[in-house]
C-alpha cells in the first residue's frame, strides 16, 4: 500500500538494455473497498494525459469506484499514475454534474428538455446558414473525445454544414506536433516507440517535463536510468524539473534557455553535428533533400553565440551535441515548452534534422516522439474535427479531396477547400466580430485555457455569437452559452481513442450517464437529424447511428492513407492490449515504429501538405513541392532564429511562462473533483528564483501580483527552481473552486498573448513580458506542490502528500505483441 501523492512514480522496477520493461499492476478503489468487493471490471484505457494507459475500471452497485492499470497493455504495462488512479472516477459521482439542457432566457440559464434546448440551436443554425451561408458557423472541439465522435463532427462540420472554421483545443497543445511531423515527412503520425526507451543509449527531452506529464511513461525511463546499463539523459527546460535532476544524475546535461530561444539552441546543436562530422553522409544522401541549405543556415550559431543568445555555457551545449552526435541510439521526445513558444514548429522540425542528420529514425531504439498533450488529440487529428482533411489527406490535392466526397457521398464542392482551414486563433477573432454566429464548443473550457482570458470571455458573453456548449459540468464557458448540453463522460459510453505512440484502445461504457446527459455522439447525431443534412442520393448524410458503426465507417475511410485502421475492429480491441496503427493485411498486428524502411510520405500525389516556410509560413505551392521530387525522402528544413514577440524591458522585465503540475489536468473540470488531487494542488502560485525573489523582497507564500500588458493576477510565491529571469505559473486554475470560494485574479491565462507560430498556429503560452510585484506577507507557503518541478528553495516547507492508499504489485509479465524483445531473436534488435 502506498500513498501515490507523496510518490508519484512508485517503486522503481530496473531492467537491463534489450529487456522487456517488467510489469506491475497499480489499483486504486473508493472508500475502502477490496478488489474483491467490485461487482465488475469493465475494459478502457485512461483519459487524464497522453499516455493511454490500458486499465479497467471498477463497478459497484452502477457507480464507477476505482480503477486498475491493465499488465497486459503494451502501453503502460499495468502502472497508472496519480491523476489516472485518483481522479478518473471522482468526478462522476459529483453532485454538481450537469444532468438536463440549460436555455439563456432573460439573461440566466435555465433547465429545460430536449426538444427546447435543440430546437433552439436548429433555428440559430438554419436562420445563419440561409442569410449567411456556412462562414456564420464555427466549431470548437477537445483531445478528449472519442474517435467515433471527431468523425461524426468532421462530416457534420465539412459535408453538413460546409463550413471550414473548425479547430480543437489541441491547437493550443498539440498543433506543433503535427505540424512539424507535415514539414519534415509529409504526414502526421508518430516515427518512434514507447518500447524505444527499452533500447537507447540517450534520452533526449526538449522542453518536456515527463515527469508530471505522462508520469507513467516517466515510470519507464525511471526503470531503465535506474539499471546497470542506463541511457543518458539530456533535458531541455527552463526549470530544474525532475527531469533536470535524472539528467545531472546520469552523467547527462540540463541545458536551461532563456525563454523563447529554443531554436538557437537547435541551431547550435545542429551546427555542432556538422563540425565534429556526425553525420551519416550517405543515409542523408539516399533518404533526404535539403542538407546544403541546413547546412549553410546553422554555420553562425557558434557555441559562443548560442551561449550568449540562450544564457547557457556554451561548454553545456557542446557536451549536449556530443552525447546526441556519438550515442548510437537516441530517443528524443518533445512537449509544450517548444510547441506553445517562439518559432515553435521551427524548433520541433530542428529536433527532426539531428535524427535524420545521422540516419537514427525507424530503428529499434531510435524514435521520436512529438508529445501530446491531450488523450485523444491525435484522433482529432485523424478524423479532421480540427483544421485537418480526414484520413490525413492534403486540403491542397484535388484529388483527396474528391476521395473524400465519394466516401461521404457528396459533391467535392461542399467540403471547404479554397483556403486554408481556419485556425483556433482566427475563429474566436472571427465569433468576437460576429462573421462567426454560431460558436459551437464541446468538451473545453477556453474561457480558462485560451490566451488572454480577458478577451474570451468578452467574446463568449457577447451578443454578437451564440453559443453552445456541451459538457459535464457548468464551466466557465459554459456559464457564459446559450445553450448547455449536459453531456457523457469517460466511463459513461463507448468508443476507440489513439494515444501518443499510435496506439488504438477501446473504451467500454460501464456505468450509465446522470439524468438526461447523453454521450458527445448521441448529441451530434441528434444535430445532424434535426439539420436533415443529406447526401447526393437524399439519403441521410450519416447513415450509422452506434460508436462501432462509426468506427466502422471512418476505418474505410483510412484504406491506403498512412493513418491506416482497416485492420482494426472492435472485436480486435477488445483483447488483452491496444494495437498502434497502421494495422492492415501488410501488418495485421499493428506496426511498432514507423519509416522503419527510411520511405516517407513526402511523394507530391500522396503528402498530407506541401510544405512551409517555417520562418514566415508562407505555403509552398503543389508545382513548387513536385520540382523537389521528393520521391519518399524526408525534408531537412532550416530556419533562422528571430527573437520573441516580447522581450523584457524597463517596464516589465522578466519573461512569464506557463505550464503544468503533476497533480491537475487542463482546467480541472475532472481532477479538481478529486479531494486527493485537489489537496495536492488547490490553488494557483507562481514560480520565482532565488535571485530575482530576493530582489524583489519576496519570501515563500507572501501574495504577489504578476502583471503583463493585457492583464494580472495575483496569487501566492513559490521561491523555486525555475531560471533567474523567468517567472512561472500553473494555468489550470480558472474562477472555479471546489470549495466555493472568490477565486478571481487567478487565472494564468489573463497574462499570455495573442499571437501564434506561422506555420503551426500555435499560440505562445511561453514567452511574456511581465513584472511582479509584492502585495503583502504570506500567511504560509505557497500551495505548490513539493514533490516535483515547484519544490520550494525554502527550508521547512511541509511535504506534500495525503493521497488514499492504493496497491501496487509486481506481476508476471504478460507477451506484448511488437516488443522487439520478444519478437526480435537476441541480439538481432
Amino acid at each position: 500500500m502506498s500513498d501515490r501523492i507523496a510518490d508519484i512514480w512508485g517503486a522503481r522496477t530496473p531492467h537491463g538494455r534489450g529487456t522487456v520493461w517488467p510489469a506491475r499492476v497499480d489499483l486504486h478503489l473508493a472508500d475502502g473497498l477490496g478488489e474483491w468487493e467490485v461487482d465488475r471490471w469493465v475494459q478502457s484505457a485512461c483519459l487524464l494525459c497522453s499516455n493511454g494507459c490500458g486499465c479497467d475500471i471498477a463497478v459497484k452497485d452502477g457507480r464507477m469506484v476505482g480503477v486498475r492499470g491493465r499488465a497486459t497493455d503494451v502501453v503502460n504495462h499495468g502502472r497508472m499514475g496519480p491523476k489516472g488512479l485518483y481522479g478518473s472516477t471522482p468526478w462522476a459521482r459529483s453532485a454538481d454534474r450537469l444532468t438536463r439542457p440549460l436555455v439563456r432566457d432573460n439573461g440566466r440559464l435555465v433547465e429545460t428538455d430536449w426538444d427546447t434546448a435543440m430546437g433552439r440551436v436548429v433555428e440559430v443554425s438554419r436562420r445563419l446558414l440561409a442569410e449567411k451561408g456556412p462562414l456564420s458557423h464555427g466549431f470548437y472541439t477537445s483531445g478528449q473525445l472519442f474517435l467515433e465522435e471527431y468523425y461524426a463532427l468532421a462530416m457534420i462540420g465539412k459535408a453538413g454544414v460546409g463550413t471550414p472554421h473548425m479547430d480543437g483545443n489541441t491547437r493550443l497543445c498539440t498543433a506543433t506536433a503535427a505540424a512539424a511531423f507535415k514539414e519534415s515527412f509529409g504526414a502526421d503520425g508518430q516515427p518512434g516507440s514507447y518500447t524505444d526507451i527499452e533500447y537507447c543509449d540517450a534520452i533526449f527531452l526538449y522542453g518536456h517535463n515527463m515527469a508530471e506529464t505522462q508520469t507513467v511513461l516517466w515510470m519507464r525511463i525511471l526503470d531503465r536510468t535506474r539499471s546497470a546499463d542506463p541511457p543518458v539523459i539530456v533535458c531541455v527546460d527552463p526549470r530544474r524539473t525532475p527531469v533536470a535532476q535524472e539528467a545531472e544524475r546520469t552523467g547527462g546535461v540540463h541545458l536551461a534557455p532563456r525563454v523563447g530561444t529554443n531554436l538557437a539552441l537547435m541551431n547550435g546543436l545542429t551546427r555542432e553535428l556538422f563540425v565534429n562530422g556526425w553525420i551519416d553522409e550517405a543515409w542523408v544522401q539516399a533518404h533526404t533533400l535539403g542538407v546544403d541549405d541546413l547546412r549553410t543556415s546553422v554555420e553562425r550559431y557558434h557555441p559562443d553565440e548560442v551561449g550568449r543568445i540562450c544564457g547557457i555555457d556554451p561548454d553545456d551545449l557542446r557536451r549536449a551535441a556530443r552525447i546526441f552526435g556519438e550515442s548510437e541510439r537516441v530517443l528524443s521526445t518533445v512537449l509544450q515548452g517548444f510547441y506553445q513558444s517562439h518559432q515553435a514548429t521551427a524548433a520541433a522540425v530542428a529536433v527532426h534534422n539531428l535524427h535524420l542528420l545521422r540516419g537514427l529514425i525507424g530503428q529499434v531504439g531510435s524514435g521520436i516522439l512529438q508529445m501530446n498533450g491531450q488523450p485523444t488529440a491525435q484522433n482529432n487529428r485523424e478524423c479532421g474535427a480540427d483544421g485537418d482533411l480526414t484520413g490525413f489527406r492534403n486540403w491542397d490535392n484535388e484529388q483527396h479531396v474528391r476521395e473524400l466526397a465519394d466516401l461521404w457521398n457528396v459533391d467535392p464542392l461542399t467540403i471547404p477547400h479554397w483556403a486554408p482551414p481556419t485556425n483556433a486563433m482566427q475563429i474566436f477573432g472571427y465569433a468576437e466580430e460576429g462573421s462567426i454566429g454560431l460558436l459551437w464548443i464541446s468538451a473545453t473550457n477556453p474561457a480558462v485555457s485560451m490566451p488572454e482570458s480577458a478577451r474570451i470571455r468578452r467574446i463568449l458573453g457577447g451578443d454578437q455569437c451564440f453559443v453552445v456548449v456541451q459538457d459535464l459540468f457548468l464551466t466557465e464557458t459554459a456559464q457564459l452559452a446559450d445553450v448547455v448540453l449536459p453531456a457523457a463522460g469517460w466511463g459513461e459510453k463507448s468508443g476507440t481513442f489513439t494515444n501518443v505512440n499510435r496506439t488504438v484502445h477501446l473504451s467500454e461504457k460501464a456505468v450509465d450517464p446522470p439524468g438526461e446527459a447523453k454521450s458527445d455522439l448521441d448529441i451530434l447525431l441528434l444535430y445532424a437529424a434535426a439539420m436533415d443534412f443529406r447526401d447526393l442520393d437524399g439519403a441521410p448524410l450519416i447513415g450509422w447511428s452506434t460508436p462501432e458503426e462509426a468506427f466502422d465507417a471512418w476505418r474505410e475511410t483510412t484504406r491506403g492513407r498512412p493513418v491506416d485502421y482497416t485492420g482494426l475492429s472492435y472485436a480486435k480491441l477488445r483483447g488483452p492490449t491496444g494495437i498502434p496503427w497502421p494495422v492492415n493485411d501488410g501488418a495485421p498486428e499493428g506496426t511498432d515504429r514507423l519509416y522503419a524502411d527510411a520511405v516517407f510520405p513526402t511523394a507530391t500525389d500522396y503528402c498530407e501538405t506541401y510544405g512551409h516556410d517555417l520562418l514566415t509560413g508562407a505555403a509552398v505551392t503543389e508545382q513548387e513541392h513536385r520540382a523537389m521530387r521528393p520521391d519518399g525522402r524526408a525534408f531537412l528544413k532550416a530556419a533562422a532564429y528571430t527573437p520573441a514577440h516580447e522581450e523584457p524591458g524597463d517596464d516589465y522585465p522578466l519573461l512569464y511562462t506557463t505550464g503544468r503540475t503533476v497533480y491537475q489536468f487542463h482546467t480541472r473540470t475532472k481532477t479538481g473533483r478529486s479531494r486527493s488531487l485537489n489537496r495536492a494542488a488547490p490553488d494557483a502560485w507562481v514560480e520565482l528564483s532565488v535571485p530575482d525573489a530576493e530582489r524583489l523582497g519576496i519570501t515563500e507564500g507572501d501574495v504577489v501580483r504578476v502583471e503583463s500588458p493585457r492583464g494580472a493576477i495575483e496569487v501566492r510565491a513559490r521561491v523555486g527552481h525555475v531560471m533567474a529571469g523567468a517567472v512561472f505559473a500553473p494555468f489550470h486554475y480558472g474562477s472555479w473552486d471546489p470549495t466555493g470560494a472568490n477565486c478571481d485574479g487567478r487565472q494564468a491565462n489573463e497574462l499570455t498573448m495573442t499571437v501564434w507560430d506561422p506555420v503551426s498556429k500555435q499560440p505562445y503560452f511561453k514567452t511574456a513580458a511581465c513584472r511582479v510585484v509584492k502585495v503583502r506577507d504570506g500567511d504560509g507557503p505557497a500551495p505548490a506542490p513539493t514533490t516535483a518541478a515547484s519544490a520550494s528553495a525554502s527550508p521547512g516547507v511541509p511535504a506534500t502528500g495525503g493521497g488514499a492508499a492504493t496497491v501496487s504489485r509486481v506481476v508476471d509479465t504478460p507477451v506484448y505483441p511488437n516488443d522487439p524483445a520478444q519478437t526480435v531473436p537476441a541480439g538481432g534488435a
